[in-house]
C-alpha cells in the first residue's frame, strides 16, 4: 500500500511567474538644482511617462501655491495690522540728536 505519488516539495511550473523586464528610466540632474527645480524639470520633460510627470506636478504645486486654509486667521490679522500701521498711523521718526563737540 505504498503510493508513489509526490508529497510536498517544489514542482516544475509552480509559483509566481516572473515579471517581464521593463526598461528602467533614469533621470539625470546636475547637483546645483533645488528639489523644486528638479520637480519642475521632470514635470516639463516630454520623454518621461505621464504618470510620473503628474506626480511631479502634484508635489511641486504645494511649494508654488498656498492652499486656501494655509494662510490662517492670525496671518491675516498680522498682515492687516501691518498695513494699517504704515503711512499716517505709522511710527514717527525719532528726534534729531544734536551733538556738540
Amino acid at each position: 500500500m505504498t503510493d508513489k505519488k509526490q508529497h510536498g516539495g517544489a514542482r516544475p511550473g509552480a509559483g509566481r511567474k516572473p515579471k517581464t523586464q521593463e526598461e528602467k528610466l533614469t533621470i539625470t540632474t546636475n547637483g546645483a538644482q533645488t528639489p523644486l527645480e528638479f520637480l519642475l524639470s521632470v514635470m516639463n520633460d516630454k520623454k518621461i511617462e505621464d504618470r510620473l510627470r503628474l506626480d511631479a506636478a502634484k508635489t511641486a504645486a504645494q511649494y508654488c501655491h498656498l492652499k486656501k486654509g494655509d494662510g490662517g486667521l492670525k496671518d491675516e490679522k498680522q498682515a492687516a495690522s501691518k498695513k494699517a500701521s504704515s503711512g499716517k498711523f505709522g511710527p514717527s521718526s525719532p528726534p534729531v540728536r544734536l551733538v556738540r563737540p
